[in-house]
């Protein structure tokens, strides 16, 4: 034991370079989390340096565990200063909710200690001074990992961190967000090999700049091109946003189910007055499973309200459905009713001419708010991870939905998103890919107060917008509700925490982008890239462990 707590005698030296390389560790994670809202521009801009001081460190580095325990320091930074708002942090907050948020903080930077790992793996094939410059591969690698299992957690996306550069991230529309990942990380090799060839050899060192410099003109000037030569003459249509600002920690603050829905009748006759012909509630915007059956004069009250305006409303409901038959392998098993069911987080369209409802069940749940990661797997962690407001149970929705709106004899396509799917790069496709006009994104983010998740939220809606040059209308329980359009660029919004509603007149366009079509070029390409340098290193280890 005395070899692992054995006490190392170091020279002045040895501290002052350790003291040198954690100093630039933690610069790295905090131009990182600066980078990020709620930080204004152009604070973005320090992303296309962010990674030099921790390329400075782990290019020196010889071992897997010296490259990973520097890489650690670095991401834990970046990951605190990001997502430290997990947890709530106030004083009606769960404890679980709590919990989770600090476990984030800690585990997340061991997720991306993956990319770190693929670098180190790199150099073992790849010429040391050539395999930096495969370093995007494998970071992009990680990001796309964090879209997929049931831990997923794709936050800390670097292309996330521009979504307030406007001009920068109009490239968006051929790479998305992971090839702004990628474009950045190539800006930051390129002067830090500037910066460390520029004493010894200042014109190899220019010219480092100067690729970097390329790489960011060519960007911005492909940014302008796209804003100033697109013209703006699609077909609006005039969508009510309801803000009601209920308390998500007292859900029935207002005093009952049928005040609740006089509130949003109120709001809602304010958007039909200014000419709304859609209105949109927040996510989860009643606390009940509306059309179960047992809330049918709450279900009447509003038909009644849409018949009378002639107004469609799409929602954010809690579903709960029955299944008699050909029940999805997720649904759960009522043993007093002998049947299958299941309950989503939904958005549910309800039209004043039908009582048809179309529905769509959330499919990318956060893990342990809104889904215990495994659940089927190891069912007992059903009962086990579950926080107080008991939102861990959802089924994972089965299917994208377009809704189809019939307004004055023209269908209009709605894709609905809720809440943390606006977060995912190559989710929204799948909707525009079906039809949709516009995007929606109903959310309930004041679980959160006035920490940083809202706002970076919303802002991570202008990358969805871009990459498929759509419009984006939030509507938020307590805000930000707004209308970002096809460029990324907030047109209106509300304040946080305040009761309030907005008539926007929103753009309905059939555009489909390159990324649109083909959104996992460059992530599926990393993959197999990483892939490819995991295997050769197994062989290698197989090689000389068994001496083939």
């Amino acid at each position: 034991m005395k070899i692992f707590f054995k006490r190392q005698n170091l020279s002045l030296e040895d501290k002052k370079r350790i003291r040198k390389d954690r100093f630039l560790l933690v610069l790295s994670g905090i131009l990182f989390g600066i980078s990020f809202t709620p930080f204004p521009f152009p604070f973005p801009l320090l992303l296309l340096v962010a990674f030099v001081p921790y390329f400075f460190v782990v290019a020196k580095r010889q071992t897997l565990l010296k490259v990973n325990s520097a890489s650690y320091l670095t991401f834990f930074v970046m990951s605190l200063m990001t997502v430290y708002w997990v947890g709530s942090w106030q004083s009606e907050a769960d404890p679980f909710l709590m919990i989770s948020g600090v476990i984030l903080v800690f585990f997340l930077p061991c997720v991306m200690l993956i990319n770190s790992t693929l670098f180190y793996l790199s150099r073992k094939i790849i010429k040391k001074d050539l395999s930096l410059y495969f370093f995007p591969f494998f970071w992009i690698t990680g990001e796309y990992l964090l879209t997929l299992t049931d831990l997923k957690f794709p936050w800390l996306t670097i292309g996330h961190g521009l979504a307030k550069f406007t001009a920068f991230i109009q490239i968006a529309d051929i790479v998305g967000a992971f090839g702004l990942s990628f474009i950045v990380l190539w800006i930051n090799i390129f002067i830090f090999k500037g910066l460390r060839s520029f004493k010894e050899n200042t014109k190899i060192g220019t010219i480092y700049f100067s690729v970097a410099a390329l790489i960011f003109v060519l960007i911005i000037v492909y940014g302008y091109t796209k804003i100033n030569s697109t013209e703006n003459n699609e077909k609006k249509i005039k969508i009510g946003i309801i803000q009601p600002n209920l308390d998500p920690w007292n859900k029935w603050e207002l005093g009952g189910l049928d005040k609740i829905l006089d509130n949003y009748f109120i709001l809602s006759q304010k958007c039909v007055d200014d000419g709304a012909k859609i209105i949109l509630w927040p996510e989860t915007a009643l606390p009940v499973y509306l059309m179960s059956g047992t809330y049918q004069n709450e279900a009447d009250s509003i038909y009644s309200f849409l018949r009378k305006n002639n107004v469609s409303l799409l929602t954010g409901m809690p579903d709960y459905r029955i299944y008699e038959k050909d029940a999805p392998e997720n649904a759960k098993y009522s043993e007093t009713g002998k049947y299958h069911y299941a309950t989503y987080n939904s958005i549910l369209l309800l039209q004043p001419n039908t009582f048809e409802v179309q529905r769509y069940g959330k499919m990318q749940l956060v893990p342990l708010g809104e889904h215990t990661p495994f659940v089927d797997q190891i069912p007992f962690l059903g009962n086990l991870l579950k926080w107080g407001v008991g939102l861990s149970g959802w089924n994972v929705g089965q299917d994208t939905t377009v809704f189809k709106v019939a307004i004055d004899g023209d269908t209009i396509k709605v894709g609905g998103l809720v809440c943390y799917e606006s977060v995912f790069p190559t989710f929204p496709n799948y909707f525009v890919n079906r039809g949709a006009q516009f995007l929606t994104v109903l959310t309930n983010d004041s679980w959160y107060g006035k920490l940083s998740g809202p706002y970076q939220h919303k802002e991570f809606a202008n990358l969805r917008a871009v990459e498929n040059r759509k419009a984006v209308v939030r509507c938020a329980n307590g805000g930000v509700s707004c209308l970002i359009n096809k460029f990324g660029v907030t047109e209106v919004e509300t304040e946080m925490f305040i009761r309030t509603y907005l008539v926007v007149d929103v753009p309905l366009n059939g555009e489909k982008t390159f990324y649109t079509k083909n959104p996992l070029i460059i992530p599926i390409l990393s993959s197999a890239f990483s892939l490819w340098i995991f295997g050769i290193n197994i062989l290698i280890w197989m090689k000389k462990k068994f001496k083939l």
